[in-house]
């Protein structure tokens, strides 16, 4: 029983970063490229380093579910 909730744990921890990298993607992306205005490009290489750590930051927390799916089914295939 413990493990399925370490096992649940990682995977709230993992969609809960992937939610968190979206809402900074699609921030970002609206700073970048506001529909109707002018991009604020002041601060534009700081903005570009922000979006590509949110890109980053969803790849490797969808990295981490592939890798817990994996744990389990092999969990599965030992206890079967």
């Amino acid at each position: 029983m413990r493990s399925d909730k370490t096992g649940m744990s990682i995977t709230g921890a993992a969609l809960g970063g992937m939610q968190d990298a979206q809402s900074k993607l699609e921030r970002k992306a609206e700073k970048l490229a506001p529909p109707g205005r002018s991009p604020d490009t002041g601060e534009l290489a700081g903005d570009m380093v922000e979006l590509l750590s949110a890109g980053h930051q969803f790849a490797l927390n969808a990295r981490v579910l592939q890798t817990a799916d994996e744990m389990q089914k092999k969990l599965i295939d030992i206890f079967a």
